[in-house]
């Protein structure tokens, strides 16, 4: 727990201490984001607030992350695999993030492009554990061994947790802020199953989302961009393969997933019925068109990812204590 605090601390000092000049020099360069059209009546004073955040919210986890496992003894071959994940996801994001800056609007990397590079870097931890031979998954009694199936699993997970936090980034703080809660979960979840290396990053990230939060609470003065959701949401996942709770991700990130369920549903139901079930989509949108203030949405969020991130903690230590996985 020592170290995980230490880690936190100096992720936190790091992005306060990083996000000013980084701020500065965007603003300098008038690098800033394109609001999407059909929110343009919205967050109409958003537009050309700077953005690619997640450059130094990912610099400051690296950083922490680093010092503290070289601190701790725990450089092991998994967390630099998970931080090369990271490392990866984050160049993606800066590259989709930089195509929309020069393009003047909110149009970056095709889609198909972006997925193929999801796609691309998670199949690194996905086969580093097939041929670690740690391809059983585990959720309360029930345990299955998926063999070479299991690289199909996680793959499905990082790419889809990517997409999923990268929705959720909509709104000053929301991504962020759930991902306190959220890597804060997998954080405990990851020292009660003994890999003191994957709590050491994920109290890093905690912490420097914490940090970064004093740059992108509402108003925001920069966002995270693609840089930053794309590499969360791929870390996110990829700490919970890594550390064997593949099934708790479901409660630790149940905000996201509803965000990226809300998508689904709306587009799906369009096009077979030509009727929407939302004002707008992912949900955040519609509870902004319904009334909602952007501070009590995101408020409110973080709430169910606070509560979804214990559950999964109490679960999991349940699971340890009765069923021993």
């Amino acid at each position: 727990m020592i170290m995980m605090s230490v880690s936190a601390l100096i992720a936190l000092v790091l992005a306060l201490l990083l996000g000013v000049p980084y701020l500065a020099f965007m603003k300098k360069k008038m690098y800033g984001q394109y609001i999407r059209e059909e929110v343009a009546q919205l967050h109409a004073q958003k537009n050309k607030t700077p953005t690619t955040g997640g450059v130094f919210l990912v610099l400051s986890i690296l950083a922490a992350s680093l010092i503290t496992l070289f601190m701790a003894q725990e450089t092991t071959t998994g967390a630099l695999i998970v931080l090369m994940t990271l490392i990866f996801y984050a160049f993606t994001g800066f590259e989709d993030d930089i195509k929309k800056i020069k393009a003047h609007q909110n149009l970056g990397l095709s889609a198909r492009g972006k997925l193929l590079l999801q796609i691309a870097v998670s199949m690194l931890p996905a086969f580093y554990l097939i041929f670690s031979g740690r391809t059983e998954i585990s959720f309360l009694n029930f345990s299955v061994d998926l063999g070479w199936f299991y690289p199909l699993f996680a793959v499905f997970m990082i790419v889809g947790s990517s997409n999923a936090l990268n929705l959720t980034d909509g709104l000053d703080g929301l991504a962020a802020g759930c991902s306190v809660f959220a890597f804060g979960a997998c954080a405990i979840i990851s020292k009660l199953n003994g890999y003191t290396d994957l709590a050491i990053i994920s109290a890093a990230t905690s912490a420097a989302c914490l940090g970064f939060l004093y740059f992108n609470k509402n108003p925001a003065k920069i966002f995270m961009g693609d840089t930053g959701s794309l590499a969360l949401g791929g870390l996110l996942a990829t700490i919970a393969i890594m550390g064997k709770f593949e099934l708790w991700l479901i409660p630790i990130g149940i905000l996201f997933i509803c965000e990226t369920l809300s998508v689904m549903i709306q587009v799906t139901s369009f096009r077979l019925t030509g009727k929407r079930v939302f004002k707008m989509s992912p949900i955040h949108h519609h509870f902004e068109l319904c009334g909602w203030r952007e501070k009590k949405i995101v408020l409110v969020f973080a709430l169910v990812s606070a509560i979804g991130g214990t559950l999964a903690i109490i679960g999991f230590y349940v699971q340890k204590i009765i069923f021993g996985n």
